[in-house]
């Protein structure tokens, strides 16, 4: 099936991201491991609503759409969308924030972010990016 082999293709770039992300956090480039952790949550999430049939949106936080489609999942991952969508809501109101910096306060993106911000990114979007890669890579959907 073609939206298969594209959920694929997208949690591919998922991996790819994931892996700057780690390199980042070898540089201490703290902001931009947040940035990379959140682009690899929402391409990963977006691989499972499009390898169940979900078309999707151009959102950064598809955590409702999980919700919405939640029988469309087989039940192993299906139990474990409430926290897949939280992991996507937080790392997604951290999008700009970790790219442009704080404009309103005039802090630069590189004095916002800590190794534990990075840490606890790098974490989160490893649950996700690990749980879509089971669901992706199971050929019966169980």
């Amino acid at each position: 099936m073609i939206t298969r082999d594209m959920a694929r293709g997208m949690l591919e770039q998922a991996e790819a991201i994931f892996e700057e992300a780690i390199y980042l956090s070898q540089k201490q480039k703290w902001n931009l491991v947040v940035r990379r952790c959140q682009e690899c949550v929402e391409l990963s999430l977006k691989a499972s609503l499009l390898y169940v049939g979900v078309e999707i949106p151009k959102i950064h936080d598809v955590g409702p759409l999980l919700k919405r489609y939640k029988n469309r999942f087989p039940k192993d991952f299906s139990i474990r969308i409430t926290e897949l969508a939280s992991i996507s809501r937080s790392l997604r109101a951290e999008r700009e924030i970790s790219f442009y910096g704080d404009e309103q306060s005039g802090i630069p993106p590189n004095e916002l972010y800590t190794q534990d911000d990075a840490h606890e990114a790098i974490e989160k979007a490893k649950v996700v990016l690990e749980a879509c890669k089971h669901l992706v890579e199971d050929e019966n959907g169980e």
